[in-house]
């Protein structure tokens, strides 16, 4: 019998960094000339910053030069530009998908995805979802929305390409995805991970063995979660399977250019299919040193239709080019993509983000998986309430009892990680609503942010 393959693509995942960044500067060189000749989007942005793709002779000209481009941009040339905006890149007549972003406000992005690029999408979502570990052999249950979000649909195209077996459910109906993942022996799950915490949950309340499931492998998308250690060790420990990252952002489909190993050391970077960048929080132009946490830019090396060509995702990460064990040669995101600058909360001067919250109560016995972060202002200060639900499967002789020391261990562990003290309030389970997709885990009340900042 042959040896199993390594890699999807062992040419381009182990070549030396030079020779790799020769290639990406011609690509970057070539998509700027065209984006500045033929899309007008670019050429009026680019002339309003008075730069031109002749400006461009390396990799650090690339940042330093080019003008960044946001979501908000996007949406406004499409306002203007209906449908697909001023940047589609093809004629209508070679689109073969339409997709939308996941926004809840306002009218979605529009994403116009020609055949061509939509079969190259193919076969990169095949080399991402191949390093995350998933085989020709698996039995792939796709707990995803299947809809305008294109993450379901990009992972059911690669996972197929591999040769795997899709079972694409999509979201919801938890307790028929339980009942369906048993009897037909799915092997690996892909969901975002507050909605596997959530199947978990539920499995574990009607009796299944979940340690004992048919999964092997986690693989999760649409929001950060499965590289922070104390969800991942939940997933990992709740369903007896390894877990594995993807992180990016929809616009920049292929998605899977961001996708873990088996070693788990964070997400290979194909920095051949989607460059990326690491820059200054407050600075775009200005790369941010290695292993220094900064802002996520990400440009299409290879798409035609709709190029994002320094798309300000306003991602969090950071970014090393330490070996990896597998030996691929791209570079790693240690802790994925870890929060988005904008979901960033400032309370009384501190910092946090939603998902440091989720780890720390996480890692305290007797917690839930759901939770909601509420903050408010008595007078010029702020308040944050936590209201966490404690763990389903407990059997509990005194519950207020119970619920009143877990509170004071729970706000103790809070002020610990976070610097902040926070109010507990310990619910009963099943009262906070669940999320079948991205969990929206902060209420903010406060009528200004500026006292905040001070």
């Amino acid at each position: 019998m042959a040896p199993e393959r390594a890699y999807w693509n062992e040419k381009l995942e182990t070549r030396p960094r030079a020779e790799r960044e020769l290639e990406i500067l011609a690509l970057l060189q070539q998509q700027l000339r065209r984006v500045y000749t033929e899309l007008p989007f670019y050429r009026r942005h680019y002339d309003a910053h008075g730069f031109h793709p002749d400006q461009v002779r390396s990799l650090d000209d690339f940042t330093r030069l080019v003008p960044v481009i946001t979501k908000q941009m996007l949406r406004d040339d499409q306002a203007a530009n209906p449908p697909f905006g001023s940047y589609l890149g093809v004629a209508e007549s070679e689109i073969a998908r339409v997709h939308g972003s996941s926004g809840t406000t306002g009218a979605p992005t529009l994403y116009g995805i020609s055949h061509a690029d939509w079969e190259h999408v193919t076969d990169v979502m095949a080399q991402g979802f191949f390093t995350t570990g998933v085989r020709s052999t698996d039995r792939v249950q796709l707990a995803t929305v299947f809809g305008m979000f294109i993450g379901g649909w990009g992972a059911l195209q690669g996972c197929e390409r591999i040769g795997a077996t899709t079972f694409p459910i999509g979201a919801g109906e938890t307790e028929r995805q339980l009942e369906l993942m048993y009897r037909v022996g799915s092997t690996v799950l892909i969901s975002t991970p507050t909605y596997a915490l959530h199947m978990l949950e539920r499995a574990r309340s009607l009796g299944y063995d979940t340690a004992a499931s048919p999964l092997r492998l986690g693989i999760f998308i649409g929001e950060p979660g499965a590289a922070i250690p104390g969800i991942r060790d939940t997933l990992e420990q709740g369903w007896g399977m390894s877990v594995r990252d993807l992180a990016t952002t929809s616009e920049m489909t292929p998605f899977a250019t961001n996708a873990e190993c088996e070693h788990g050391l964070g997400v290979h970077v194909l920095q051949d299919q989607v460059w990326t960048e690491i820059v200054d929080k407050e600075n775009p132009n200005q790369a941010a040193p290695d292993s220094v946490s900064g802002g996520v830019v990400y440009t299409h090396l290879r798409r035609e239709s709709q190029p994002m060509i320094r798309f300000a995702s306003r991602d969090e990460s950071h970014m090393t080019y330490e070996p990896c064990p597998c030996g691929r040669t791209y570079p790693r995101l240690p802790l994925g993509v870890y929060g988005r600058l904008d979901d960033m909360l400032i309370i009384r001067g501190a910092n946090v983000y939603p998902s440091q919250v989720q780890r720390s109560l996480l890692s305290v016995p007797g917690t839930g998986v759901e939770f909601v972060v509420t903050l408010d202002r008595d007078g010029t200060l702020d308040t944050a309430t936590v209201q966490v639900e404690y763990d389903p499967t407990l059997e509990l002789d005194d519950v207020p009892a119970f619920k009143a020391d877990l509170a004071v261990t729970v706000r103790a562990r809070l002020k610990n990680d976070t610097n902040i003290n926070f109010v507990v309030e310990i619910l009963e389970p099943e009262t906070l609503e669940r999320a079948v997709s991205k969990a929206n885990r902060v209420i903010d009340r406060r009528p200004s942010l500026v006292a905040a900042t001070a």
